[in-house]
């Protein structure tokens, strides 16, 4: 198992820049942990999903404030909301997260276990006036908090060669009707 940053990857060993579709030449380990902050840290939003008291799979759109370096993704919110309540009802705190980028052909998958922060100093460092938006007193809004993910299992899929040859291998694939390969490379994490 590789430990990078608090996370591990539990793949093996990885050749430097090859990315597949085969789980033999999957990225993961360290290469894949970079990736996943950085498309993270890019995409911004995603779609945070928990459980509500019914079963029921149930999504929000949220702004990413950070992932850390032990792999940890932060997140402002209020503490009376369903999503805290719903997260902290489930006994493993089980939460998933979806980034997605549709112009750019960029997805990124997060199984992560949430947890409500109250750290003045950290909200102090992740806070930006761009946020004044959902709260109107900034850091002063009573029952501000930090929610904090931890990553489980992280997966991401991207465009192998950039945006203009995937469409052209999708195109061909379209005319010819075969399956398009070497388009998206994969990565996975365990953490």
């Amino acid at each position: 198992m590789t430990h990078v940053n608090g996370l591990a990857s539990a793949d093996g060993p990885i050749e430097p820049g090859r990315m597949t579709h085969t789980e033999e030449d999957l990225v993961t380990g360290p290469e894949a942990i970079a990736r996943v902050k950085e498309l993270v840290e890019d995409i911004d939003f995603t779609m945070l999903t928990t459980r509500d008291s019914r079963g029921n799979l149930v999504s929000r759109p949220m702004s990413t404030r950070q992932m850390d370096g032990k792999g940890d993704i932060w997140f402002f919110t209020l503490a009376d909301t369903a999503k805290v309540s719903e997260s902290q009802a489930d006994p493993q705190h089980d939460v998933g997260l979806s980034y997605l980028d549709a112009k750019g052909h960029r997805y990124v998958s997060v199984a992560g276990r949430a947890q409500v922060v109250r750290d003045a100093a950290k909200m102090k460092e992740l806070y930006s006036p761009s946020l004044d938006i959902w709260f109107e007193s900034g850091l002063e809004t009573p029952g501000i908090v930090l929610l904090r993910v931890t990553p489980v299992e992280c997966e991401f899929w991207e465009p192998r060669h950039g945006k203009l040859v995937t469409a052209a291998g999708m195109l061909k694939a379209l005319v010819t009707k075969d399956t398009p390969d070497d388009t998206m490379s994969h990565g996975r994490v365990s953490c």
